[in-house]
């Protein structure tokens, strides 16, 4: 859809379902309801992965591209970060209503961001490369002029007919080119190894798995005890996000991929450790530590890396459809292995699982090393060419 409507306006409907999916979770009457209306705020987050991501690849310059699309990432570790804050606050402020209204307000809350990100996004530019690409010369000119680039109609006329010949030279009007597939397929596995290898293990399981660390008893207790968790944990997440932003354009995809990949397997091991020799608080702090380097691994070099790749491999025509099925990607990987944890961790218990996931971010090493080139200061183009010049 985004390949035929554009970028901006999918991102503005995106918002406006988020808003809808947070105020009918709030008034929610049923359990059917409930799930209907979390599945909405699932849609919104799902499109708005894959679309973000090629918004911005799409209108930065090469040299900050990725700077930029970590920024992307930065923000949603933030916006995790004031949702556990503000959770805490509620329940803090009415821990008699945990169960009755506490939980409404906390889902209610997410549509006052989704309604301001809803009015800013329609001031935004439609991106100029998709502008260009369906030939709208005045109107990229007009986004142009909203990114601060004054440039006249003619110029735009020009610069569409350059990225024409590179395309004829290139050959990318066959859409789908083998180096396209190629792409794809390299962008698609390391999405699947950014999920197997356990990020989400900490962040949808730690809090349970860490709660004694902060409970005293009661239910109240228990959930103040696994947001504090949850709120540390992000908090590491945003300060390493940080770093991933500053040195991303500057030590590069491939190096940064391959230090964060060799960092959670170091850490996981670490945690797999302390399950399975230490007791009492000491196995709380080592496996605490070990899950927040972990994390902080994950956040410099894997998490916005995925996503920045994502958005700049492929060529302006099959952005939107390439960058949209390795979301899908993404988020089927996300799910087998939120669903498989329990089951494995049952059969084989806590540290064996750990160390499964280490093994599975040791097979990421190899596959970085192996196949992921660098792609720093290239322009999308340049970039395409690179993938078009390994499948030959």
């Amino acid at each position: 859809m985004t390949d035929r409507f554009g970028r901006k306006s999918l991102l503005i409907i995106d918002a406006l379902i988020f808003a809808i999916g947070a105020l009918l979770s709030a008034f929610t009457v049923n359990a059917a309801m409930l799930i209907i209306s979390r599945t909405l705020v699932g849609l919104a987050v799902g499109a708005d992965s894959a679309i973000a991501t090629a918004y911005i690849a799409e209108f930065a310059p090469a040299n900050k591209r990725g700077s930029l699309s970590i920024v992307q990432q930065w923000m949603i570790t933030v916006g995790i970060l004031v949702s556990y804050l503000i959770a805490l606050l509620i329940f803090a402020v009415a821990p008699g209503a945990v169960r009755t209204a506490d939980w409404r307000l906390v889902f209610g809350l997410g549509a006052v961001p989704a309604i301001i990100a809803m009015l800013l996004r329609a001031r935004m530019p439609e991106s100029p490369r998709w502008l260009l690409h369906r030939g709208r010369y005045a109107e990229t000119r007009d986004a142009f002029g909203k990114l601060g680039i004054e440039v006249s109609e003619d110029e735009v006329r020009e610069t569409a007919d350059e990225l024409e010949r590179q395309a004829a030279e290139q050959q990318d009007k066959r859409r789908w080119t083998p180096g396209v597939i190629r792409a794809f397929v390299i962008v698609c596995v390391f999405f699947i190894f950014q999920q197997i290898t356990g990020i989400n293990v900490p962040f949808y399981y730690g809090p349970k798995l860490l709660a004694g660390l902060f409970q005293s008893g009661g239910a109240v207790d228990s959930a103040m005890s696994g947001l504090e968790t949850a709120a540390i944990l992000g908090a590491v997440n945003v300060i390493a996000t940080f770093f991933a932003f500053k040195y991303i354009d500057r030590v590069g995809r491939r190096k940064l991929a391959l230090g964060g990949f060799a960092g959670m397997v170091i850490f996981m091991v670490i945690a797999a450790g302390g399950v399975a020799f230490l007791s009492g608080g000491a196995k709380i702090v080592v496996v605490m530590v070990g899950f927040g380097l972990f994390i902080a691994s994950f956040a410099i070099g894997v998490g916005g890396t995925g996503w920045l790749i994502q958005g700049e491999v492929f060529p302006t025509s099959v952005r939107g459809q390439a960058a949209a099925g390795a979301a899908t990607v993404n988020w089927l990987s996300n799910f087998a292995i939120v669903v498989l944890f329990p089951t494995m961790n049952t059969a084989f218990g806590l540290s064996w699982v750990m160390l499964i996931l280490a093994f599975l971010a040791l097979l990421a090493v190899a596959f970085v090393a192996r196949y992921l080139p660098e792609t720093k200061n290239l322009s999308v183009e340049q970039v395409v060419s690179v993938f078009e010049r390994q499948r030959a």
